[in-house]
């Protein structure tokens, strides 16, 4: 048995899919509750209330672990979901970390996601940290405004970086949660070149077959955007990097092609699997 947090999202879901496909069966956790996958199981569980894992991680293992908001929940300890799972039998644990604890150490969020990354290396299992840079699927911010109005708004228009389709990450974590040759591995995972929001915009327009406009963003409203949904830090910091990007951050990495032996998808392929949510 294999268990997916974060199961219902652009990660989890391709990912449930390709080890239900691959014969393991599958308990998916989320939030909220959803469809089990074939042949295995879903547990509505919080991680940051690890206690409630329990049932989930019964008879486990592995587990794919993303932290994403339970990171920074109010009295969230994500090391305890590892010691637990470690505790519970857990064998092999692939963590979903960031790109940006290596290439900007020292932000907040970066220094926690480190701090779990740790955490794991030091515990009693096989693992392996998977550290993406920018997601694809964040392009469904501007679903709405395309649908209505065929714009895309965003800052820095001609500022790109090599974003990565969560499908990639989805089959990078398959095989290193099913193959022990991925086992200590630290994989920095990116697109297979830099792309700007203004680029990202024509290639939606190219999937729809319409023309999208594109307007640019101050900094000041897109930080107030952005912080209706997320800590007004975390805002702050997410412009920092799309808007200055550092050598690293503009690398294109292998380690997609190393793991998969085949290049990550480009953005245009991820605008034409998902163009129904700009119709």
């Amino acid at each position: 048995m294999i268990v997916v947090t974060g199961a219902t999202g652009n990660v989890g879901k391709p990912l449930t899919r390709a080890l239900s496909e691959a014969g393991e069966q599958v308990t998916a956790v989320s939030r909220h509750a959803a469809p089990a996958p074939a042949g295995g199981r879903h547990v509505v569980a919080d991680l940051a209330e690890p206690a409630g894992l329990e049932p989930a991680l019964a008879g486990a293992k592995a587990l794919f672990l993303l932290l994403s908001g339970d990171l920074h929940a109010t009295g969230a300890s994500p090391a305890d979901v590892i010691h637990q799972a470690v505790a519970g039998g857990v064998r092999r644990i692939v963590l979903l970390s960031s790109l940006g604890v290596a290439t900007r150490p020292f932000g907040a969020t970066r220094i926690a996601l480190r701090a779990v990354e740790d955490v794991l290396r030091e515990s009693d299992v096989d693992w392996t940290v998977l550290r993406p840079g920018g997601f694809a699927s964040n392009a469904l911010w501007w679903a709405e405004s395309v649908r209505e109005r065929r714009v895309v708004a965003a800052p820095f228009g001609d500022v790109g970086v090599p974003i990565i389709d969560p499908a990639d990450i989805a089959e990078v974590a398959a095989a290193c949660l099913l193959d022990d040759r991925h086992t200590g591995g630290v994989y920095a995972l990116t697109g297979p070149e830099v792309i700007t929001p203004r680029g990202q915009a024509d290639a939606i327009a190219t999937a729809l077959g319409s023309p999208v406009r594109f307007h640019e963003l101050t900094r000041a409203e897109a930080k107030a955007g952005m912080a209706r949904s997320m800590p007004a830090e975390l805002a702050d910091d997410t412009l920092d990097i799309l808007g200055a990007p550092n050598p690293d951050e503009l690398r294109v990495s292998p380690d997609v092609q190393r793991v998969l032996g085949r290049a990550p998808r480009p953005f245009a392929g991820w605008a034409a699997r998902n163009v129904a949510a700009f119709r």
